[in-house]
């Protein structure tokens, strides 16, 4: 079975971590996010740009009160090469990893990985200690199709949380966080199977992770647990500012 495109996953990045408002503006879509991190505030190019047009982009950003903020895709090479030029590092390249969900799903020991909308008190507090605060739960509710959280635990002990959420046949995981004192546990594993196992309940046949590529443990584990037909889709943000995001 094929699996789906890079652009088949940006469309479910965009559709399963939502920005609040979304402005086709020119040659640009511009987001706004709201507090809910840079790939929710990242204006993209939906047609080709120039120079100026870079610069017409900065404004309107600044006119949403954000920092100017490029989420680049495969297929926008000049445009890191201009914004490269204007003095923007890349803060934040990204990889988006694919797999059949049913290939990801296993038995779960009872209350191992519990699936929870809205999320937990206690999914809170795990995702506030890993700077996933309020903005980021407020994109979570926004995602219009079917999503849960997961509530991960080891023995009697909450020790992690996760968002899944679909677009047609592709779901896509989000926010995957492990509190410190639970980490090497397998909790992040048990999150994975636990997301599949949703995705397939509900019909879905592809389940799509998005990891940073700083997060070296979590890349390689990615490398193993999700097994992709074709190489890791990649997205970068650029941005003269470097704001925290998952």
């Amino acid at each position: 079975m094929t699996g789906p495109d890079a652009p088949r996953l940006y469309e479910v990045l965009e559709a399963t971590w939502p920005a609040a408002r979304i402005v086709d503006e020119g040659p640009w879509r511009l987001r706004e996010g709201r507090g809910g991190g840079q790939r929710v505030s990242a204006a993209t190019a939906i047609g080709p740009v120039s120079e100026d047009d870079v610069i017409d982009a900065e404004k309107s950003m600044a006119e949403l009160g954000q920092p100017p903020i490029f989420m680049i895709r495969g297929e926008d090479a000049e445009l890191d090469a201009m914004l490269e030029a204007r003095g923007y590092p890349i803060v934040d390249p990204v990889n988006l990893y694919v797999a059949e969900a049913k290939d990801l799903t296993a038995e779960m020991k009872i209350a191992s990985a519990i699936p929870a909308w809205p999320p937990l008190a206690l999914q809170r507090e795990i995702w506030e200690e890993g700077g996933i605060g309020p903005g980021r739960l407020d994109v979570m509710c926004r995602a219009k199709g079917p999503k849960t959280s997961i509530l991960g635990r080891t023995s009697d002990t909450p020790g992690g949380t996760a968002f899944v959420a679909a677009d047609g046949d592709v779901a896509m995981v989000h926010a995957i966080e492990v509190s410190e004192a639970e980490r090497r546990q397998g909790i992040g594993e048990r999150l994975m199977h636990a997301c599949a196992n949703w995705a397939v309940s509900n019909g879905v046949a592809w389940l799509s992770l998005i990891v940073t590529k700083a997060n070296e443990p979590a890349n390689e584990k990615s490398n193993i647990f999700l097994i992709s037909s074709s190489s890791p889709a990649i997205l970068m943000i650029k941005s003269t500012c470097a704001p925290n995001d998952k």
